[in-house]
């Protein structure tokens, strides 16, 4: 599997270039500029010409992108744009639904995160996971519960946006993509609540999670960081694993290559490895 940790992905909007080196100094793994949901459709060109502006003035960034959808005018326009510049390595391709799409999007040589948002891309997961330059999935709950005409916070549309979650996870783990990210928290106020999404979400599976305040940051990665045992039972594994025999014992229980992959899963999402 693809391991590529990512906890958080902090989105911010075109509209506000000078927030832009803010977030990429708030402590997120990664930044992702919004042409997409963030932006007025009166201000979509005055967004990608922010973004240009701030890439011709930072070459040494890295940035991810959030196009505008498939469907929008402005789709192919964004993706031009993206193809220029190497400091954006990585696209975000909201509402996706069809392998073609995403076969678009990585003709610009990009990673693609394809959003997980609507009915139909639900029901194309499996394609969408294998196609193309895709890195890891990310599911958008809130656009998903629209779609599905789901009544927010209620009981049945948890369950529902659990299962889908479980679709996003298995097709993840099948095409070999690295873990996927869980979709925003908006009730940017709600540390506890955010903490036991992110925690939910941990325990399902999930990498990290998409956010939109930098606040939110510090609460999700120490939801998603191991606890002291399970990390020192990750240390010990591997220091009993460095002897380079592919099977052994420890405290009477067997570890094998499973065994050592899941050590380092956790070394690696404290960031110690």
């Amino acid at each position: 599997m693809n391991d590529l940790v990512i906890r958080t992905a902090l989105f911010v909007p075109a509209t506000r270039p000078e927030r832009i080196a803010k977030a990429l100094a708030s402590g997120a793994d990664r930044v992702i500029v919004d042409l997409e949901d963030a932006v007025e459709e009166r201000l979509k060109d005055q967004a990608r010409d922010n973004l240009e502006q701030f890439l011709q003035q930072h070459p040494n960034v890295q940035l991810l992108v959030r196009v505008n959808g498939p469907e929008h005018p402005a789709h192919p326009t964004d993706l031009a744009v993206c193809q220029r510049f190497p400091q954006i390595i990585g696209l975000l391709l909201p509402k996706a639904e069809t392998s073609a799409q995403i076969q678009q999007a990585s003709a610009t040589g990009k990673a693609v995160l394809p959003i997980i948002e609507t009915a139909r891309g639900l029901a194309a997961l499996a394609d969408i996971a294998s196609t193309g330059t895709v890195e890891r999935l990310c599911f958008g709950s809130l656009d998903l519960a629209l779609d599905l005409n789901l009544r927010s916070g209620s009981p049945a549309a948890a369950q529902i946006l659990d299962h889908a979650r479980y679709a996003v996870l298995l097709n993840t783990r099948i095409a070999n993509l690295a873990p996927a990210l869980d979709g925003v928290f908006p009730a940017i106020k709600d540390r506890d609540g955010l903490c036991q999404a992110v925690t939910n979400a941990r325990d399902m599976g999930f990498g990290g999670a998409l956010c939109i305040h930098p606040d939110q940051i510090a609460v999700i990665h120490a939801a998603l960081r191991p606890n002291a045992e399970d990390l020192r039972w990750a240390a010990r594994i591997l220091q009993a694993a460095a002897s380079g025999e592919g099977a052994f014992a420890l405290d009477g229980q067997m570890v094998d290559a499973p065994v050592i992959a899941r050590a380092r899963a956790i070394v690696a999402q404290a960031g110690e490895g």
